[in-house]
């Protein structure tokens, strides 16, 4: 007779994407769940995102490619990868691990890795979609590269081979069939690159709060506090300490994105976690913009949405605490009304937010060896939203004792200090 798993209390730390579909997919499972972040449900990251399911994204950030250019961009504030220079001494061991994850024989096992979570991602989004009946919400066009110059496509060309190789549709476009998809355009394109399997979300906010409200419609609980500590047992955290007031738990997960490694410290483990602090513009939608179209020379995306036109992407390392960069708001406004003539100087908003970005483009999810009280559910990098659903199943899989969809291994925090991860049930 298979052992029914016992019922336990989680406390999630995390309100964002992550958090709430780990939430969810846990409370399905009859556990009782509390989620806690120090702010409100997607107030975070899961706010101002770029709003693409980038089911095909399945190259990570460093390649050999990227790595050779890293040098030349860091000169730039305005790059589409830069360092701002007061914070190149703490950055500095992750820029060292990423310059490693760079290397040919680690994009391939990366790629791999991410093209396996990727997979389930699409399928994994639909309960929680129809539990929030946020169905509306999400679009599928499908993604749009452009590229005006053969030297541009040819440094991206070997990244969509590589797509090609893992079963990801990728489609050539001239500048013709470009047009069709993105009539708006007034550049020259070289070559289009179509995705057509992408979707994109048209609010991302308010995705995650009709998330959040659907999670506690289905009894769970949020709640809002800074957590600072844990109540330790021989098994790991057995309460969580919050700047207001303790709350017992039997488990918890750890997923505060870019403000999970101090916690992450305080459970006896360390992993490289930082943050790629992402900017984004929203500008009135005056143009026939009809999907997401990504600046393949820029590193930045144009992305329809409900309340009008989100530019978004580029990386900027700078840490929690720096102020924010205005000129790099400037510089993508600047690059996509030359990209799209038809944009007028209509800026409705700026925001800054903070991936939680690990060097090898990889989350950690999983389960402690030495904490079979604690999981981890963070370091999604540009991938969170489209990977939050499927972290949050992998979650509860493990806390219940089935066998995940896929191979969790490449993904665990022993990854960075040689124990084998832990999968046993609770």
């Amino acid at each position: 007779m298979v052992a029914v798993p016992q019922k336990k209390h989680f406390i999630v730390i995390g309100a964002g994407i992550v958090g709430l579909s780990v939430g969810v997919n846990l409370l399905k499972d009859g556990h009782a769940v509390t989620v806690i972040d120090r702010l409100g449900p997607g107030e975070g990251t899961s706010k101002g995102n770029g709003g693409l399911l980038a089911i095909g994204h399945a190259v990570p950030v460093g390649t050999p490619d990227v790595l050779r250019r890293v040098p030349s961009m860091l000169l730039d504030p305005t790059s589409p990868l830069a360092v701002r220079w007061n914070y190149l001494p703490q950055i500095a061991p992750w820029l060292l691990r990423f310059a490693r994850a760079s290397m040919p024989d680690q994009v391939e096992r990366i790629a791999q890795a991410l093209s396996a979570i990727l997979k389930p991602a699409v399928d994994a989004f639909q309960p929680l979609l129809k539990a929030a009946s946020a169905q509306d919400l999400i679009q599928a066009r499908g993604l749009l590269y452009v590229y005006e110059t053969e030297d541009g496509f040819r440094r991206a060309q070997g990244g969509f081979e590589m797509r090609r190789r893992l079963g990801i549709r990728v489609d050539y476009l001239e500048d013709g069939a470009v047009r069709q998809l993105a009539p708006g355009l007034g550049v020259p394109v070289r070559t289009g690159v179509y995705m057509p399997d992408v979707q994109h979300c048209i609010d991302p906010y308010r995705l995650t709060r009709m998330l959040g409200q659907a999670f506690q419609q289905a009894g769970g609980t949020i709640l809002q506090g800074e957590v600072r500590d844990f109540s330790m047992g021989p098994e790991g955290p057995v309460g969580v300490i919050a700047q207001e007031a303790s709350h017992p738990c039997d488990a918890v997960v750890l997923a505060g994105g870019a403000w999970s490694r101090p916690l992450l410290k305080r459970l006896g483990h360390d992993a490289p976690l930082d943050t790629e602090r992402g900017y984004h513009v929203m500008l009135a939608n005056e143009i026939d913009l009809r999907l997401p179209v990504s600046a393949g020379e820029g590193y930045f995306s144009a992305v329809p949405m409900a309340e009008g036109i989100r530019l978004a992407g580029t990386v900027e390392f700078g840490g929690l605490n720096l102020p924010p960069n205005p000129a790099r708001w400037d510089t993508m406004t600047v690059r996509a009304r030359r990209l799209f003539p038809g944009l007028k100087d209509s800026v409705r908003s700026t925001w800054m937010g903070f991936r939680p970005s690990m060097p090898d483009s990889l989350p950690v999810i999983g389960r402690s060896a030495s904490m079979p009280r604690a999981y981890f559910a963070f370091g999604h990098g540009h991938l969170g939203l489209t990977l939050g659903p499927i972290t949050g199943r992998l979650v509860a899989d493990i806390a219940a004792g089935r066998t995940p969809p896929i191979d969790i291994a490449p993904y665990a925090i022993e990854r960075f200090s040689g124990a084998r991860p832990n999968a046993r049930a609770m």
